[in-house]
């Protein structure tokens, strides 16, 4: 007996569908990273975060087509923050941790007599946990 394919049955396998939105750029096939929307009455082009789910006027960009966005003449291209993406480290940052790490690869002074092993109590200090203190905020 041969087999018919229903009216509804598709002609390519489910399995080769991917859960991924892709780019919307044409024949760029990478997976998309953002999420581009016009706003025409301010002349603004909108990119920001992906998207939960795709929407009809709305455009999923890969990362390297949503670094290379342009506008339009005239348009103004607005790129918002992903907020849960981790911050980068700042210099201060950096520069707070290299210090921290300094004293406490120091040596503690255990000659000088009694009372060295103690710190003297800084007023801004609120807490202490190792070599790592919490200070207080200068306007308080």
């Amino acid at each position: 007996m041969e087999s018919r394919r229903g009216p509804f049955k598709s002609a390519v396998p489910s399995n080769v569908v991917s859960p991924v939105r892709r780019c919307s750029r044409t024949a760029c096939g990478r997976p998309a990273v953002a999420t581009l929307t016009y706003v025409y009455a301010d002349s603004t082009a909108v990119l920001g975060p992906l998207a939960t789910y795709a929407e009809p006027h709305c455009y999923d960009l890969c990362a390297e087509h949503s670094e290379r966005l342009t506008a339009p003449r005239g348009w103004e291209v607005v790129r918002l923050l992903d907020s849960s993406a981790p911050a980068r480290p700042s210099g201060d940052d950096l520069e707070a941790l290299a210090n921290a790490v300094r004293e406490a690869a120091r040596p503690q002074d255990r000659t000088a007599g009694p009372g060295a092993g103690r710190r003297a109590v800084d007023p801004m200090e609120v807490a202490r946990r190792g070599h790592l203190r919490v200070l207080r905020s200068p306007d308080n």
